[in-house]
């Protein structure tokens, strides 16, 4: 079966500008391995820029050194977990790489997460050692004994920024004060080990082994395929293929040339490979934005005008509004790669008309390290799908009640990925991942979609009942067991509604409790006392009772009806 379904031929092949091969070389380097050459061939280039403040590749490696020093003196080794909870900051690339360096695992999280979300996450890959922002340190430290980690390291990321704009951050105006609340905190503990003192002591030295090629690198959480979160193991050999396949797709890349704008949280996924992996691994410029603003990027393209800008059809359109409006020059932007949930065609024209470049989209999820497929950089993309396989994938189309059954052409069915970048399972869940990996490496992704005969893939519908809003996956389990916990709430369903240009937004269905009266804007605020923002459902609708089938399995089908009216 696997060599004989219908897409064994690659079709798609013929899509492939000139300069983009079928297949990627061998995999030869490890993630610090890769950072090494780039530190060895741009040493004195910028690497790193935040709010101005710029490090260089040799600088970085030096910074690396020294944090990866302190993390093992503090007793990280290989195969330990390492938990990283900060937003984008110059600090969140040295700790990435240092942990990576020792051979340890890296545990991205949500700095924004409830401290509940934390917990679970914590609970589950048990890390002795965790980086965190200074304005999460009180919620970590206040774990139970048993989920909190040994060592847990403050980070100021405020520290990063240059000496001027530090200095303004101080002044005692309330604008001041605002800008410097969004940034740092003080926790609350006497003793904190800081970020400084971690760093402050000797390099590491160069015989301290490193990691192999298979050994894990990074542990992602996701909602899968499943709606359960849990922890994607991605090998050093699945995110150095990834980043070879994503400079593979992109001809016409300058090494030691190109800047890249962090607009994607490196927490996530996708921010994680095109900026801390891929942008590293062709020395270019990444510059970091701890979160989106339309006024910082307008700032930051002034002295260093991006280049290469992966982003979400929101940030799209945000960034095409401003530059219409003589705001901003997105003129410098070569390559736009659109990522993590639907593109709409509308977005595309507005950003073309922009910015004068074009914007393709991927498609990819955290169990693809993440990004499988892509639209041509070129003449025969084709906007309203999301391309076809990237050098080295294959994909299949199967019957979803019956995998080894493959479809035809046009046909909905199950879309099967398989390469290099197919991670090897779910964190300590060998059933699940059991669930979802073939026994002939073909990863089952949860997603229907249509094949044209040349290959160009349409998401048409979702097995898995996750919700993408904004970028993020949000499991509908996790919210109704949030509605549920309510006092005045018996049941709750959670759907995924239109909203705006392909874009979704979360909502729920609740039924009350006997004699129950509740105040939807209260119960929202209640969701957001244990959630995320994006996670909390932007609309509520009371129901007597939820549609159930014959077997009381709840009927989201129907309740999305009934919330839409259509």
């Amino acid at each position: 079966m696997t060599s004989s379904h219908p897409y064994a031929s690659k079709p798609w092949l013929a899509a492939y500008p000139p300069d983009v091969p079928a297949e990627i070389g061998e995999v030869t380097q490890t993630l610090p391995g890769m950072l090494m050459q780039s530190v060895k061939t741009h040493r004195r280039k910028t690497a790193l820029e935040f709010f101005g403040a710029s490090v260089t590749y040799r600088d970085l490696w030096h910074e690396i050194e020294l944090a990866a020093e302190g993390l093992r003196r503090r007793g990280v080794g290989k195969g330990d977990r390492v938990a990283i909870v900060l937003p984008n900051c110059p600090q969140h690339v040295v700790a990435y790489y240092a942990v990576l360096r020792l051979g340890a695992i890296v545990v991205e999280h949500n700095p924004i997460y409830t401290a509940r979300e934390l917990r679970h996450q914590f609970e589950d890959h048990g890390a002795q050692h965790a980086i965190v922002w200074d304005k999460v340190h009180d919620t970590v430290s206040d774990f139970p004994a048993d989920v909190r980690p040994r060592v847990i390291v403050s980070v100021d990321i405020t520290a990063g920024m240059p000496l001027a704009k530090r200095l303004a951050l101080r002044l005692p105006v309330p604008k001041a004060r605002e800008a410097r609340a969004k940034l740092t905190a003080r926790p609350s503990a006497r003793r904190v080990l800081t970020w400084k003192t971690l760093t402050g002591g000797r390099r590491l030295r160069r015989s301290v082994p490193g990691p192999g090629l298979d050994d894990v690198a990074l542990l992602q959480y996701t909602s899968g395929t499943t709606g359960t979160p849990k922890g994607a193991m991605l090998t050093h050999r699945n995110l150095r293929a990834n980043a070879m396949q994503g400079e593979a797709w992109v001809p016409g890349l300058r090494k030691g040339a190109e800047t890249f704008y962090a607009v994607l949280p490196l927490f996530h996924a996708y921010g994680m490979t095109l900026c801390l992996t891929f942008a590293m691994s062709i020395g270019a410029k990444l510059v970091l934005f701890p979160a989106f603003d339309v006024g910082l990027v307008a700032d930051a393209a002034r002295k260093s005008p991006p280049t290469f800008l992966p982003a979400v059809p929101p940030i799209y359109d945000q960034l095409s509004r401003a530059a219409t409006q003589g705001r901003l020059d997105l003129s410098s932007v070569r390559f736009a790669i659109s990522g993590a949930m639907s593109l709409p065609v509308s977005t595309v024209k507005r950003w073309e008309d922009a910015s004068g470049g074009l914007l393709v989209e991927g498609y990819g999820m955290t169990e693809t390290s993440p990004v499988a497929l892509g639209n041509p950089m070129g003449p025969t993309r084709r906007p309203g799908t999301v391309g076809v396989p990237f050098p080295s994938t294959g994909i299949r189309i199967v019957d979803p009640e019956d995998s080894a059954r493959d479809l035809p052409a046009g046909e909905p069915g199950e879309l099967l990925v398989r390469g290099p970048q197919v991670f090897g399972g779910y964190w300590q869940r060998p059933e699940e991942t059991q669930e979802v990996l073939l026994a002939d490496g073909w990863l089952r992704t949860g997603d229907i979609a249509t094949v044209s005969p040349d290959g160009f893939v349409t998401i048409v519908d979702r097995l898995k009942e996750l919700i993408i809003t904004g970028g993020f996956n949000v499991s509908p389990t996790e919210v109704e067991q949030t509605l549920e916990s309510h006092p005045d709430v018996s049941a709750a369903a959670v759907v995924a509604v239109p909203r705006g240009e392909g874009g979704e937004a979360v909502a729920a269905a609740v039924v009350l409790r006997e004699g129950a009266e509740v105040d939807l804007d209260g119960l929202r605020d209640f969701c957001r006392a244990h959630l995320a923002d994006y996670k909390v459902p932007r609309r509520i609708v009371v129901m007597d009772d939820l549609p159930r089938s014959l077997i009381g399995k709840v009927l989201r089908r129907e309740v999305r009806q009934r919330i839409t009216g259509k």
